[in-house]
């Protein structure tokens, strides 16, 4: 029997560097991107178009499309953007696919966007429409899914009917954010659950942060429930600049190891993953690296000897 698939996609280059205390050089960023495809992750978020004055780690992420594209970098590229300024510049940088941040709390759109939650619906309804022309997919990732830092608990109907919104409008997918690393399996499963009953598993997608210590059994409730495409960061990098106590996403690590002894198909080369973790800890100096990662070196060493 053939396995079933889930897709990986790492956003360590853009989420996972954008609070990092060290800003990379173009060259650091490239090298990180290639060590993660040269992996097998199916998709890689390589950067934002987003105000340099507000995240300078992301400051030149246009010079990064224009890299891997002279590179003909074979790899499903993302670009995270903020606004309608931001999808311009990520058309004009030749991006294939973007995602747009929606809010699920008044809080976090006002801190993060200075926007309310409305606009920034109506902002992605109307980038929908010219991505559609454009012939650009577009991601809508529903920020603080579960918990808001500045308004508390999130109503799971608010989520609801923002991934009816989006889906009804046609957005390519629709993601899930625990912005904050709040949410736990029991929510997860349950607000999951009813989504995939209503939408179907396809379109959907999950965001976990590993604040609590609770991201990689967020990716399993979310597994049960069907959902079959995960954001995660090479060796648990991430938190966001706008969101307190935000702490690294689950890590590609220890996502990748778990779906594959579950005997899910991932198309990761876990020998050549941690060669990608190894380097992300080497460059920024603060990668926690992936919770398997010591026991996965090792038994990978004596795998091959």
């Amino acid at each position: 029997m053939t396995p079933e698939t889930v897709v990986i996609t790492d956003v360590g280059p853009r989420d996972g560097l954008q609070n990092q205390p060290k800003i990379l050089t173009l060259e650091q960023r490239l090298a990180l991107v290639q060590a993660i495809a040269d992996a097998g992750v199916p998709q890689i978020e390589v950067g934002s178009f987003v105000s340099p004055k507000a995240v300078p780690a992301m400051a030149g992420t246009d010079q990064v499309f224009a890299s891997l594209e002279k590179a003909q970098f074979a790899t499903p590229t993302i670009a995270l953007i903020p606004n309608m300024k931001g999808y311009e510049l990520a058309r004009a940088a030749g991006a294939k696919t973007v995602t747009m941040v929606l809010y699920a709390s008044d809080g976090m759109a006002q801190k993060n966007a200075s926007m309310s939650m409305a606009q920034a619906d109506e902002i992605t309804l109307e980038i929908l429409r010219l991505a559609k022309q454009d012939g650009i997919e577009v991601i809508a990732t529903i920020a603080v899914a579960f918990a808001c830092p500045f308004d508390g608990p999130t109503a799971a109907s608010t989520v609801e009917k923002g991934v009816a919104r989006f889906m009804k409008a046609g957005a390519d997918q629709v993601v899930l954010a625990d912005t904050i690393g709040a949410a736990d399996p029991q929510q997860v499963r349950a607000l999951t659950a009813t989504l995939v009953e209503k939408h179907g598993a396809g379109r959907l997608g999950c965001h976990f942060h590993d604040t609590r210590a609770m991201g990689l059994a967020n990716v399993y409730a979310a597994v049960e429930s069907g959902i079959r495409r995960f954001d995660s960061s090479i060796a648990g990098l991430g938190g966001c600049p706008f969101a307190p106590g935000a702490s690294g996403n689950v890590a590609t690590d220890d996502i990748a190891m778990m779906l594959q002894q579950m005997g899910f198909a991932t198309g990761i080369d876990l020998n050549k993953l941690m060669q990608a973790s190894d380097l992300a800890q080497a460059l920024t100096g603060t990668a926690p690296g992936g919770r398997s990662k010591p026991w996965l070196q090792g038994y990978l060493t004596k795998q091959a000897s």
